[in-house]
């Protein structure tokens, strides 16, 4: 497999759900444990894990080889600051660039089939759907590192990107639910659970 760089954003404040969702439980370990765990099985050997909030109480589950830690002082001003600190730790010979939230839990299985589909359409951007709705993780080729580099929240995050380049987007049609799973609040939590049947 061409190397391919995950940035797994874990810095928000976990507002809306009242507790750092890094540490929620997850089949039995931290979410965030499980995100990582995934990515490895997955082949991926450069995931960038950026933290914020509760930075000491989460560094502690960050672990594996090829997995290391970002802090990211302006976690407070929104996704993009750890979207572009995360992009500055990609390696130069990365061929893309995976990114998912540590709320956003996926199987092993479902992200092994969208990061083979990107690199066998060869299109700038790869982008799971379901019944019309778009998905998580997103993978960028690191022909755009440069502009993830440059996101904010003014201009819309990553969706500029998406609207920069809106020819150059594959559409990973898939029939898992689970692919548009996005925990923010302790309902999202309790329906993650039910879909995935824990």
């Amino acid at each position: 497999m061409a190397k391919i760089s995950a940035i797994l954003t874990a810095a928000g404040e976990s507002t809306r759900m009242g507790t750092p969702k890094p540490m929620l439980d997850w089949k039995g370990v931290s979410l965030i444990e499980h995100q990582i765990s995934t990515l490895i099985k997955v082949g991926l050997k450069e995931i960038v894990v950026v933290l914020g909030h509760e930075r000491d109480s989460v560094e502690p589950l960050v672990y594996g080889e090829g997995v290391h830690c970002v802090y990211n002082p302006d976690y407070k001003l929104g996704r993009s600051t750890s979207v572009r600190l995360g992009a500055e730790y990609v390696s130069l010979n990365s061929k893309a660039i995976l990114l998912l939230g540590v709320d956003q839990p996926r199987s092993p299985d479902l992200v092994s089939k969208i990061v083979d589909f990107h690199m066998d359409k060869g299109l700038l951007i790869t982008c799971p759907e379901y019944k019309g709705r778009g998905g998580h993780p997103v993978i960028f080729s690191s022909q755009l590192k440069d502009e993830l580099l440059m996101v904010t929240e003014e201009y819309q995050g990553v969706r500029q990107v998406f609207i920069s380049h809106n020819d150059q987007i594959s559409k990973f049609i898939c029939d898992d639910p689970t692919v548009r799973v996005d925990i923010n609040t302790p309902n999202d939590y309790l329906d993650a659970h039910r879909l995935y049947g824990l």
